[in-house]
């Protein structure tokens, strides 16, 4: 039984035997000691004032009396400091404690069951017409450590991605191909497929520009103002008209452009799934908009007829929220085509059929706050169960120290790029230190991508989802501090322990002996270790993977501290030799099962 369970229970029963009350459990509050008290959790007293009809210190000392003689196997030793009882939980708990969490492989984890809830997370979202970027490592990152955390937490978890795979930003890259690509391929350029899509992006921009800046001065010569010169020289750009043309064409379902459509796709898709797979990210279910946008119109459409939508004189039809505090807002437009919400409506319908969703959370940055508390009210508007709970995981901006990026102007950071020079950057670092000696060139290679994907993973995921951050490559790669690779190395260090103790044929037994007396940092890492569980449950119900992260690095920090304190495999008597080896493998085992949550492989040595 936990201690806390047991403390509670024998805490209800010192109140009935000192003042005659049957109190619930639920009144019994405990809190972790703070540092600068003795003690590993306080009571807090307040409540029971009115049954002892005494005052805090006095009502604190008493209980702590009672619980001392009657749970000596539990309570060690307490002190009450006015309203607050501190407790001091025998050693003999801990190792117990330390038993229950060597006996529990998957130590912290819910098992999904027949009943448990589908919860449906939707990340990546790029677009095709140009690779992942800098924005898209994190929300990839947020988007698979929610999902595992999710699961972790005793729910089924569907993961998927919707991908913008149509629209003018699309045909702008597949003009410039027509126009200056002579034929090149992923093949002859010997370029990723998205990245060889994304120069043409690029290079549409760089074109256009120069037609508008050429357009605006002839207008200006013309006697035009700057404003009307731009907007003139933009809607009169052959360029542009071309790309809305062969938009047109797209839409009437041209052979020839839907051909071109095709084929560029597929480059950028085998592109992206190479991208998934360095990053460690992968999906159950794709979605596309081009599949999507159709079944969107459909539902608005039946909207419309059940009067939750209105259509305006131009055709186009709106949803008015303004009874929901919100304003109108556009679904169709005049045309009749499609705007990004009514594309959401489609591919919520489609995945409604698909799967039984209780819950879906879509993670997209914190610039569509409002498109997705609009979304919500639509869908439940029309119908969809989850549309009123959906959850918006809203995250901020990450940014190099640099500044921002712009896709049209090429200075976009390259998911890809970063990738490799993270690991590049690892390799260096770890040889200088020291940490790959007598490492064949294989194993070196194999940690040097452990080490680099762990930090810059670990650095992204540390922060909380909802602020802005900055991304700094040196910083992240330090083997100090709070960062991936300081706990990889842990980890490492821990195995090299245990590889030893096997070596020298130890074995940690089912049972720890008892009866070992052990120190404060001992008695606290298994505290520590032990709110592992309460870790997981809390990531999962705010949605926060920072802090499995930040509860991890003080795992670690603690760990460190313990190992530079006391002997492990030199210590002399046995039986607290044995404890620190199992103390010692369970903490790898907590680190191992936390990185693995962030999606962040931990190496067997360095």
């Amino acid at each position: 039984m936990k201690i806390e369970k047991r403390l509670c229970a024998s805490v209800v029963d010192a109140i009935k035997a000192l003042y005659g009350q049957e109190v619930p459990e639920s009144m019994v509050q405990l809190q972790k000691t703070k540092k600068e008290f003795e003690g590993h959790l306080t009571l807090v007293v307040f409540p029971f004032l009115r049954m002892s009809k005494k005052g805090p210190e006095q009502t604190a000392q008493e209980i702590g009396e009672y619980l001392k003689s009657n749970s000596p196997e539990l309570i060690a030793a307490f002190n009450a400091v006015k309203g607050f009882l501190n407790l001091v939980i025998a050693s003999d708990c801990w190792i117990e404690l330390l038993d229950s969490i060597n006996s529990d492989p998957k130590f912290g984890f819910t098992n999904a069951t027949e009943d448990s809830k589908l919860v449906m997370i939707e990340y990546s979202s790029p677009n095709t017409n140009k690779p992942l970027h800098l924005g898209h490592v994190r929300n990839n990152l947020l988007g698979n450590a929610l999902a595992n955390i999710v699961a972790a937490n005793g729910n089924k978890v569907v993961k998927t991605n919707i991908v913008n795979d149509r629209g003018i930003h699309i045909c702008k890259s597949m003009l410039a191909w027509l126009k200056y690509g002579n034929g090149e391929t992923p093949e002859t350029s010997g370029k990723k497929g998205d990245h060889l899509v994304g120069d043409y992006y690029v290079a549409f921009d760089k074109h256009y520009k120069a037609e508008v800046k050429e357009l605006m001065e002839k207008f200006l010569a013309e006697g035009m103002n700057e404003e009307q010169a731009k907007a003139k020289a933009e809607a009169e750009s052959p360029l542009m008209q071309e790309a809305r043309e062969m938009l047109r064409k797209w839409e009437a379902n041209d052979p020839e452009v839907r051909a071109l459509w095709k084929k560029m796709n597929e480059w950028v898709y085998a592109g992206f799934n190479e991208t998934y797979k360095e990053m460690g990210v992968s999906f159950d279910k794709i979605y596309y908009e081009s599949e999507t946008y159709l079944e969107g119109k459909d539902k608005v459409q039946e909207g419309l007829d059940k009067g939750f939508f209105y259509r305006k004189e131009d055709g186009s039809v709106w949803a008015d929220l303004t009874a929901e505090g919100l304003d109108h807002k556009l679904l169709l437009r005049g045309d009749g085509t499609s705007v990004y919400m009514t594309q959401d409506i489609g591919t919520a319908k489609l995945r409604f059929q698909d799967f039984p969703i209780n819950k879906m959370i879509y993670v997209v940055g914190n610039e569509q706050n409002y498109h997705f508390q609009v979304l919500s009210i639509l869908l439940d508007k029309l119908g969809f169960e989850w549309g009123k709970d959906l959850v918006h995981f809203s995250y901020g901006m990450v940014e190099l120290p640099e500044g921002k990026m712009k896709s049209r102007e090429g200075t976009v950071v390259d998911a890809d790029d970063l990738m490799e020079s993270m690991i590049e950057t690892a390799k260096e670092t770890s040889a200088e230190l020291g940490k790959l000696d007598g490492l064949t060139k294989e194993e070196s290679d194999s940690i040097s991508r452990i080490v680099g994907l762990g930090a810059l993973k670990y650095f992204i995921l540390k922060v909380d989802a909802r602020k802005n951050m900055t991304f700094n490559p040196k910083e992240s790669i330090d083997f100090n501090g709070n960062t991936g690779p300081f706990i990889q190395y842990t980890y490492a260090r821990i195995q090299s322990v245990m590889r030893k103790a096997t070596e020298s044929g130890i074995v940690i037994p089912v049972k720890l002996a008892t009866g070992i007396q052990l120190s404060n940092k001992e008695e606290d890492l298994i505290q520590l270790m032990a709110d592992f569980a309460t870790v997981v449950r809390q990531a999962g119900t705010d949605y926060n993977p920072s802090v499995i992260a930040n509860y991890t690095y003080d795992l670690v920090k603690e760990y460190n501290q313990f190992y530079h304190d006391y002997s492990i495999l030199r210590e002399e008597n046995e039986q607290v030799k044995i404890f620190r080896l199992a103390l010692s493998v369970n903490v790898g085992k907590i680190i191992k099962e936390a990185m693995g949550l962030l999606g962040i492989e931990v190496p067997e040595r360095m």
